[in-house]
């Protein structure tokens, strides 16, 4: 079947938002995107797209923008926060050469969306604050805070954590905080060092760092378990000192990481059930809006380039209604899989003692007997390919 010409509108010029639109434009569809800030940015930081979320960005044409924008990881380095000694590390480059671990700063990612969108003939849309998502009526109908309304064939909600179409439908939702807050901020660093992602693990908290930009900028998250609730988001500063202090018994290179932070990000983490409902009459959701993930996969953006393309695709052969359908059969369950997924690593990074030391050993020797373990455990991860009908399905 065929989207030319079809009506839809997005809501949210996010990762998931950019690349639906520009996924259901190439297949025809007159797309608009609705933002409600003033501008396409992201507030700073690194993100990871893996070899799932990069088949998805190479199959929409923007493959040449991916590897001019990110740098490829050579490995992963798993360490003791507090020695700094090596645990464990996957050689990406020599176990899996024909895939590309990209590391990059969120902004370029959507900087090269938003252009794929606009090349392709979308519309976007800024200071477009929706007040009211109306899914009763024969069309779906949007009431921007200007007053504005809009009534497209299909209503598509990319609107991420707080999205309106999400509670439209399937209704309010409490989500629970998991005594987790993350902290994020990017340094400057020197070019040349190699193209690692490292991982420190410590009782109760543990760090991630990576380069960007190059090698000119390096990304650090940084996980710390604690009672106290911190509200979701990624708009509340914090200071740079309550982090070094969370940190300050770690080795000496997450120390000096941390002493070049200038300002600093916190966010509570939270667990969100994965949306019962993620279609109904003409309007859907995807990215965040459907299926919230906490971090520890590095998994959010890949999630969302793959629903995009599976959306699209769905639409594109079936039409509106058997495409919604498909699409949530063939999303859903790998989406649970990969929440839960990310759930466990959370637990495994802060085990305590003495739980943690024989883990630790349990790696390293695993590690030199069986490099490629590690690795092979997440192929239904990583191999995952939704722009191949043969490696589509969950």
């Amino acid at each position: 079947m065929s989207l030319i010409g079809t009506e839809v509108t997005v809501l949210g010029a996010g990762v998931a938002g950019l690349a639906v639109a520009r996924a259901l434009a190439l297949h025809g569809a007159d797309v608009t995107v609705l933002e409600q800030a003033e501008a396409i940015r992201e507030v700073g930081a690194g993100l990871q797209i893996s070899p799932n979320g990069a088949a998805v960005l190479r199959a929409l044409g923007l493959g040449p923008a991916l590897d001019a924008a990110s740098m490829r990881a050579e490995a992963v380095q798993l360490h003791d926060g507090r020695s700094g000694q090596l645990v464990m590390r996957l050689d990406l480059a020599r176990i899996r050469p024909g895939q590309g671990y990209h590391l990059m700063h969120r902004a370029d990612l959507i900087e090269l969306l938003a252009e794929g969108a606009r090349a392709a003939g979308v519309q976007i849309r800024l200071l477009q604050k929706i007040e009211t998502v109306d899914l009763s009526g024969p069309a779906p109908r949007i009431v921007t805070a200007q007053g504005a309304e809009y009534t497209p064939r299909l209503l598509v909600g990319a609107d991420g954590l707080h999205s309106l179409v999400r509670p439209a439908l399937n209704g309010p939702a409490e989500p629970f905080f998991t005594n987790q807050v993350a902290w994020r901020a990017v340094i400057p660093a020197t070019p040349g060092e190699p193209v690692l992602a490292e991982v420190h693990m410590g009782e109760g908290r543990h760090l991630v760092s990576y380069p960007l930009r190059g090698g000119t900028q390096r990304n650090i998250v940084a996980v710390e378990e604690r009672r106290r609730w911190v509200q979701e988001g990624w708009t509340l500063r914090d200071d740079p000192v309550d982090l070094r202090l969370a940190f300050a018994s770690f080795n000496g290179r997450v120390r000096n990481w941390l002493e070049q932070v200038p300002d600093v990000w916190l966010w509570g983490l939270f667990r969100h059930p994965v949306a019962p409902v993620w279609y109904r009459g003409n309007a859907c959701i995807l990215g965040d809006a459907a299926h919230p993930t906490l971090p520890f996969l590095a998994q959010g953006a890949n999630m969302a380039l793959e629903d995009a393309w599976v959306l699209a695709d769905c639409l594109a052969t079936y039409g509106i209604q058997a495409g919604l359908a498909s699409y949530e059969e063939r999303r859903a369950p790998r989406c649970r899989r990969v929440v839960q997924a990310a759930t466990g690593n959370a637990r495994a990074y802060h085990l305590r003692s003495p739980l943690r030391e024989v883990a630790h050993l349990g790696l390293r020797l695993g590690s030199r007997l069986l490099p490629s373990l590690p690795l092979n455990r997440f192929d239904w991860l990583y191999g995952h390919d939704v722009t191949r009908p043969d490696l589509s399905r969950p």
